[in-house]
């Protein structure tokens, strides 16, 4: 079992940057692979973006298209955290962002997470 919570959202400004970081606790979290996702108002959650666990032979990352260039996804396992660093935010870019953490695989279909934290809101302004 592994408890999960974000932190480092807020308001911002199109173009800024911003980090999300995703803490870890409770079980090995090398191991895990991590996911962020978000949510907007009206719409459904969507993929963000993944980092693969020890369990593969690297950290592989995958990205949505809509943030791929913009985003980096990262983990310090020393430290129990995953990371999304956002760069030149967009206004739709606006959502709750969750991180999630997977014991089997990874992707992105949020059915193959298992553990969720309770998000962090990202507003930026235009």
């Amino acid at each position: 079992q592994v408890q999960l919570v974000e932190s480092g959202g807020g308001l911002v400004q199109a173009g800024d940057s911003q980090r999300l970081s995703c803490a870890a606790s409770g079980s090995t979290f090398s191991r895990y692979n991590m996911g962020w996702f978000r949510r907007s108002p009206g719409k459904e959650r969507e993929f963000v973006a993944s980092i693969a666990g020890s369990t593969y032979l690297r950290a592989y990352t995958d990205y949505a298209d809509s943030v791929k260039g913009r985003f980096t996804i990262s983990r310090d396992n020393a430290k129990n955290t995953a990371y999304l660093q956002m760069n030149s935010l967009k206004p739709e870019d606006t959502a709750l962002y969750y991180c999630a953490a997977s014991g089997t695989t990874t992707g992105r279909d949020p059915n193959q997470y298992r553990y969720w934290g309770q998000g962090t809101q990202v507003t930026v302004s235009s």
